[in-house]
């Protein structure tokens, strides 16, 4: 009995001698003019193992190919797949336009994407795990464009196809990525078994996808158990495309620290079809805090968030609570514009510590399309907002303590959303706290902390001698249906000291 012990040291001394020599064992892999491999297809794409880093360097002009990334890293040694930046710190482009399959990989579903994630016959199929996508630029897969498949046929993409689709995966980043011209800029599904869980989706740039006169594509359209946006910036789909900016199916979905400008909706928050999903009790909440969410004039949908479901089948619908706090809502409509759609009055949303921005005026703007319960408290907004344009059959619970005006920081020394911010409700703490907020763009900073929070996505911190620190920029003095006056920082690499710059619309 006494040699217990030892034998137990042993046996833990001997499994991290193993796990230390897998970690030495790992290797680089490098893609580039000049390197290990000219061309990124002939990487060991089936070979992979934990802690494995495949680098891709910038050349000047696009690589044509796409590959699929099927193999388990673990928490300790990710398999990491970097963009290595060109001498102006240009990312790495590629492109699926023309773009080859390399014929040392089998997978299937060619036509949905540049790089899939999940899904093979070559490397043989498992769930991809642990693994990071970072530092590409990655586009040009939609109808239009045509890529050569492994056995060398010349083929469309289909319409939903993406920059990056995910199949499934566990524990997947994708990071400093710029995800543009292809049906959906990231596409992540789940079905069953295969359902993809703990994504981080972080400081990418994902614009100009969707298609032509279609509602069915978007900037990114994911569904999964446990997935966080954060400091991403959301640009305006493709001219003509019809689809929403974030569209989201997921449990334990949280949207925090983004900027989000346009779409249909900027956010289209529905019910899963994945039964994992659907029974998982994080599918009851959402978390959207400290995001900047801008309306354009004349872009599709009025309507800013739409939380609960749109496939028809009631009993999948969310059901549960919305929780948006501290995010900056700027709409330049001309006419009209709605914050929320609750798809029913068994979706609920708790309100607070919001900007809410309409140039045209208070009263273009309704809170609510018609159902839903959504519950109000310390929110800054013009005055003369109405419940909804149509017929309210839901419930609006308004605590009396927002704040109207034309502005929300008209001058200096007058800054209503300074201070202002009410408590957080004790279900989204500590773990969404609002600990952070958004640098322009793709950036984020800890979010100055005195006790006394601002509304809205940004905190004041004022210089010495100044109430409140705000300034405008030099040249600019007044508000326009152009350009809003908000707390913005002023570097992107430092705390905000005189934290108020223009957010420009045109």
């Amino acid at each position: 009995m006494r040699h217990r012990p030892f034998i137990a040291k042993c046996v833990l001394r001997a499994a991290a001698a193993i796990l230390a020599g897998a970690t030495l064992l790992a290797e680089v892999h490098e893609v580039g003019p000049g390197k290990t491999f000219e061309a990124i297809g002939q990487a060991p794409w089936a070979a992979l193992q934990p802690g494995d880093t495949v680098l891709i360097h910038w050349r000047p002009e696009p690589y044509r190919e796409k590959w699929v990334i099927c193999r388990r890293g673990s928490e300790d040694a990710p398999i990491t797949v970097r963009g290595v930046a060109g001498p102006d710190g240009q990312l790495p482009v590629v492109s699926g336009d023309q773009a080859l399959t390399s014929p040392l990989l089998n997978f299937w579903n060619e036509a949905r994407g540049v790089i899939k994630i999940g899904g093979a016959n070559a490397p043989a199929d498992l769930m991809p795990a642990y693994i990071v996508v970072e530092n590409l630029e990655i586009g040009s897969a939609r109808p239009g464009y045509k890529f050569t498949g492994r056995e060398g046929v010349p083929l469309p993409y289909a319409m939903n196809a993406a920059a990056i689709y995910v199949e499934k995966a566990e524990h997947l980043t994708i990071r400093n990525c710029v995800l543009r011209d292809s049906g959906n800029g990231l596409f992540i599904g789940s079905s069953g078994a295969a359902t993809t869980r703990g994504v981080l989706v972080e400081g990418n740039y994902i614009f100009d996808n969707g298609n032509q006169d279609s509602m069915y594509e978007h900037n990114s359209y994911t569904e999964a158990l446990d997935i966080v946006f954060q400091f991403n910036r959301y640009g305006r789909l493709r001219e003509g495309a019809r689809g929403n900016n974030l569209k989201d199916r997921s449990a334990g979905l949280v949207v925090r620290y983004n900027w989000i400008e346009g779409g249909n909706r900027q956010l289209d928050l529905v019910d899963a079809g994945a039964a994992p999903i659907l029974s998982s009790p994080r599918y009851r909440a959402a978390h959207v805090y400290g995001n900047i969410l801008i309306e354009p004039p004349g872009e599709g949908n009025r309507q800013i968030v739409h939380y609960g479901g749109d496939s028809g089948s009631l009993e999948n619908y969310r059901k549960g609570t919305l929780f948006f706090y501290h995010n900056t809502i700027v709409s330049t409509r001309t006419d009209r514009t709605t914050l929320f759609r609750l798809s029913t009055n068994q979706e609920r949303c708790d309100a607070r510590n919001n900007i809410v921005y309409a140039s045209a005026g208070g009263k273009t703007l309704s809170l609510v399309d018609s159902s839903g319960r959504l519950e109000l408290s310390h929110n800054w907004t013009k005055p003369g907002w109405v419940a909804t344009f149509g017929t309210l059959e839901g419930s609006i619970e308004d605590d009396g303590t927002g704040i109207a005006g034309e502005s929300p920081c008209p001058r200096t020394d007058d800054c209503a959303i300074a201070d202002a911010a009410g408590a957080l409700p004790e279900a989204v703490l500590p773990d969404h706290a609002v600990a952070s907020q958004y640098v322009k763009h793709q950036r984020g900073e800890a979010r100055p902390d005195d006790g006394r929070p601002d509304i809205g996505a940004f905190e004041v911190v004022p210089p010495s001698g100044s109430a409140h620190g705000l300034q405008a920029v030099p040249g600019v003095s007044t508000f326009s249906s152009s350009s809003v006056l908000i707390p913005l920082p002023q570097q992107a690499n430092r705390r905000p000291r005189c934290a108020s710059v223009y957010i420009k619309m045109d």
